[in-house]
Formats: structure tokens, C-alpha cells, sequence
């Protein structure tokens, strides 16, 4: 079978519970990776101990000469997304931490670490984010920057860059991670691996206010479809607490459905017509991901226009997007902008986001309730079209990003944020080179980044595929079908473990 961290997560979690291989031994395997990738792209955070986790691991192994076997991720090296907290590790959310901003171990594990811990997994440390998990690039003050799988010197992506990078180096056997806007899928999408930002409400979230923050979405990340699926077995489920979470047992994601692609309808929306500025290469490789969909037999239209079915067009997209994330993320990072111990240690784009909910788009007010009631009734809209849209095709594909993973520092010596310019036309702000993921986000349907090939340089590129509205097991089958004819993932190894 190879080497330990190159099987899948379903084949180890098998080898576990068969005792054919030991939690010591995945657990030494995993860490020597660790030691050997780990400094180069800085993925992988609050690294604890070998000491304490071979000896989690050992204990692991007697439970199950006992005869206890506590689930399918027994013995799993895990580690969560930095934003989450588990007991007795500090939660910086790449911001609390940093000199001036004191942050405390937490008591208690987040609904997410619960489940699983409950599936047996070990935690290991944390995974990198930007700071408060804004913007699609990992950097923050607490632990610096994340480097591409593929080439250390270029962008992870982000949010959840450090989960990505985690996965594609085999650091980890699957990640998790959360999307706002993109934050499940720009990250796989630069680094070969898959990422699912599941229907609203289908993994539960604890804490703060639960019926308008509808943008953020937690989920998945690994290296196959299968292993994707298992995960989000594991991650979702219904709970009261929770007053939008699904009902639907979980359960259902333990399997794939096996299909094939041929006569699959796709709806391929590319750049819009030119409406998202993108760079050719990305339409390039994506594009040609997207003739092989239609070799192997798969349906595939070029649709230009959000509003080919409804009202909501492309014009409609980012004044609407800007409504809504000013008002969710500025609302959501308020109290800290407020704090005048922490206001100073904030980054530009945080503050952007507080200060466009305080004074509006064009500083000219608050954002109002008029609208935020008018951006929701265009959000709306927007699914409603796409509902129809879904009578007619399986799928809807656009790329992950719309440019390929840029420098992570420029010629000067400079750190790079994020793209001020895509083929000419400047970015108005430090998400709009993003704006292709805001339409997976503001329907609230499952979108899941699988790999789409390879540029000129070797760097990869994604693609999203959205489905109909609760249909995550539907993205994850056509997910499956992908990569049993292209072999992505395990054909295009990062150059740092190709030895």
C-alpha cells in the first residue's frame, strides 16, 4: 500500500480498526512528515508535543486490544481550523495571540471538534488562517504566512489555506475547514486537493447569533471524494441548538454513489461573458477541464448570463455582495473594532469590512435595514433563477479563483495581500479578484472545488461545482466521477514530497 501518509483516509481508518498498522505507527508517520514539509509552507500550527501524542496514540492502541473501537478517524492526526476551539489549546483566529493582544487556552471544544474527537481522532495543533479568517490569503501577525503546496513562494489561498496545504502534503489524512467566500475553495483549488462548502445548515455551528448570519459555511477537506464524504459524515448532523440545522441523517455520506459523467448536463459559466476579470490561464485550464467533461460524454452549455433564468444579473452580483458581507462580517468583527486596546492591531481589510457596515458603501451612512432587506430580496432572486436554471442543467462549474496563485512577496521585497490589478482592471477592493466564489456563497447551495489541471508553471487551478440546493451528496458523485478519469491528485504530486 505505500507509505502510511499516502493512503486515503478510508484505507488507513481500515488498516486501524484491522490493527495492521498501529496509531503509534501513523501517528510517527505523519509527524516525520510534518517535520520534513512543515517549515517550508508553515500550514500547520501550535504543533504539540511528540511526547504527548505518541502517548495519545498508545492509548489509543489499547482501547482497541480491548476491543473498543471509538470511530472511523481512531488514532487520526487531526488538526482543526485555528478558529475553532479545543480544550487546552489557544484559539488566535490568526489575530489573539500577537504582542499587545493576550489570548487564554480554551475550556471547552467547539461543536465541530466534539464530533470529531467522538470519531477518535487525536488532535495535533491547529492549521494556519488569515487574520479573523478574512481575505483569500494566508497571513496574519501570530504566525506569518502560508505557502503554496506546489510552491512555497506563492499563495496558499484562504481562509482555510493552512487546511489545504495540510492535505496536498499529506500532513494531515483530511482537514476541515470554513467558506464565506471562497474560503472552501480558492484554497483546494490552488492545491490539488477537494474542498466541499456544504448546503446552509447542513454542519451546525454553536455561539453568537443564528438566523441572519447566513454567509459562513463549514466543511471538508481532503485529497478524494470518498474521504471528502466520510468527513462530512462525521462533521454534520442536526442539533436543537441550532435553529437552521438540517435533519437529514448524516449517515448517507458514509458512501459514494458511483456515476459516471456521461450525459451529465453542465452549465459552464466560465468569466461571465468577460464580466469577472480573469486571467487566461485560469480560463485556459479550467476551460480544457471542461472539454474533457464534454470527451467523456457529459452535456456542457456556455452560460454568460446569471440571468438567463430570472432577474438577478451579472451587474446585480457584486452590489449585492458588498451589501451583504459589510453587513454580516462588519456586525461579526464590531466588537473587536470597538475594543481600543485591539482597534490599532487590526489589518486594513478588517477594517474595511467594519468601517463600510459603520459609514456604507460610498461613506455616505450605516448600511441600512432598507438595505440589507433589499440586498436579501436580490439574494433571492438570485436562487430563483438559479432554481430554474437547475431544471434544465445538473451542474453549474466556474473556476475556483480568477487568477493563478500570485507571489507571496514581489520583486521589492514586499509582502503581497492580494491582486491589484487582473488583466488590466484594477480591484477595487481586497476580495473582488474573489467575486466568481460569491455566487456559491449568496445561494447557499452545496459548492464543492475539485481539481481542474495545471498551468504553465506547474501551479494548480480548480474548479467550483454548484448543485441543486441540498444536493451535496449530488457534487460529491460528480466529484468522484472526475477524478476516477483524470487521477489528479494522486498522478500531480507537490515537488516538496515527490521524493
Amino acid at each position: 500500500m505505500g507509505r502510511i501518509v499516502d493512503w486515503s483516509a478510508a484505507e488507513l481508518s481500515v488498516a486501524i480498526r484491522r490493527q495492521e498498522v498501529t496509531c503509534v505507527e501513523v501517528m510517527t508517520a505523519y509527524l516525520d512528515r510534518i517535520d520534513d514539509v512543515n517549515p517550508a509552507v508553515n500550514a500547520i500550527v501550535q504543533l504539540r508535543p511528540r511526547a504527548e501524542l505518541l502517548a495519545e496514540a498508545a492509548e489509543k492502541d489499547r482501547l482497541l486490544r480491548n476491543g473498543t473501537y471509538q470511530g472511523w478517524m481512531h488514532g487520526f492526526p487531526h488538526a482543526v481550523k485555528d478558529q475553532w476551539n479545543v480544550k487546552g489549546m489557544t484559539t488566535s483566529v490568526g489575530f489573539f495571540g500577537q504582542p499587545g493582544v493576550p489570548v487564554a487556552p480554551a475550556t471547552t471544544d467547539a461543536l465541530l471538534v466534539e464530533r470529531i474527537r467522538k470519531a477518535g481522532a487525536i488532535f495535533i495543533g491547529k492549521t494556519n488562517l488569515p487574520e479573523l479568517g478574512l481575505g483569500s490569503h494566508t497571513y496574519n501577525k501570530v504566525y506569518g504566512t502560508t505557502g503554496n503546496a506546489y510552491d512555497p513562494t506563492k499563495s496558499a489561498g484562504g481562509s482555510s489555506g493552512g487546511a489545504a496545504v495540510a492535505v496536498a502534503l499529506r500532513m494531515l489524512p483530511v482537514a476541515d475547514g470554513s467558506d464565506f467566500f471562497g474560503s472552501l475553495r480558492n484554497p483546494p483549488g490552488w492545491n490539488n486537493v477537494l474542498g466541499l462548502r456544504p448546503s446552509f445548515g447542513r454542519i451546525p455551528e454553536l455561539g453568537g447569533e443564528q438566523f441572519v448570519q447566513q454567509g459562513g459555511a463549514t466543511g471538508p477537506i481532503a485529497r478524494d471524494a470518498r474521504d471528502l464524504s466520510l468527513l462530512l459524515s462525521t462533521m454534520a448532523g442536526y442539533d436543537p441548538r441550532v435553529p437552521l440545522a438540517m435533519e437529514e441523517d448524516p449517515k448517507r455520506f458514509k458512501t459514494v454513489r458511483r456515476t459516471s459523467l456521461k450525459g451529465v448536463k453542465v452549465a459552464w459559466m466560465a468569466d461571465l461573458g468577460g464580466y469577472l476579470p480573469t486571467e487566461p490561464e485560469v480560463l485556459a485550464v479550467t476551460g480544457a477541464a471542461v472539454d474533457r467533461m464534454r470527451a467523456l460524454g457529459a452535456k456542457v452549455d456556455k452560460v454568460d448570463k446569471l440571468n438567463q433564468y430570472g432577474s438577478f444579473s451579472n451587474a446585480d452580483l457584486w452590489p449585492t455582495w458588498l451589501v451583504f458581507r459589510h453587513w454580516l462580517s462588519g456586525n461579526l468583527n464590531f466588537p473587536i473594532y470597538n475594543n481600543p486596546a485591539w482597534k490599532p492591531y487590526l489589518k486594513p481589510e478588517t477594517l474595511f469590512e467594519v468601517e463600510g457596515m459603520l459609514h456604507g458603501i460610498d461613506g455616505s451612512g450605516p448600511i441600512t435595514a432598507q438595505q440589507a432587506w433589499n440586498g436579501s430580496v436580490k439574494r433571492t432572486a438570485l436562487y430563483q433563477g438559479f432554481r430554474e436554471l437547475f431544471e434544465h442543467y445538473d451542474y453549474v462549474l466556474l473556476p475556483t479563483a480568477q487568477v493563478m496563485p500570485f507571489d507571496n512577496v514581489d520583486a521589492q521585497g514586499n509582502e503581497v495581500h492580494w491582486p491589484k490589478e487582473i488583466n488590466g482592471v484594477a480591484m477595487s477592493t481586497y476580495h473582488r479578484w474573489m467575486e466568481v466564489t460569491a455566487i456559491g456563497t449568496l445561494l447557499g447551495a452545496p459548492t464543492l472545488a475539485m481539481p481542474a489541471g495545471f498551468g504553465a508553471t506547474g501551479l494548480p487551478i480548480g474548479l467550483q461545482v454548484i448543485g441543486r440546493n441540498h444536493d451535496d451528496a449530488g457534487v460529491i458523485e460528480f466529484a468522484a466521477a472526475w477524478e476516477r478519469e483524470t487521477r489528479l491528485v494522486e498522478k500531480h504530486l507537490p515537488p516538496l514530497i515527490k521524493s
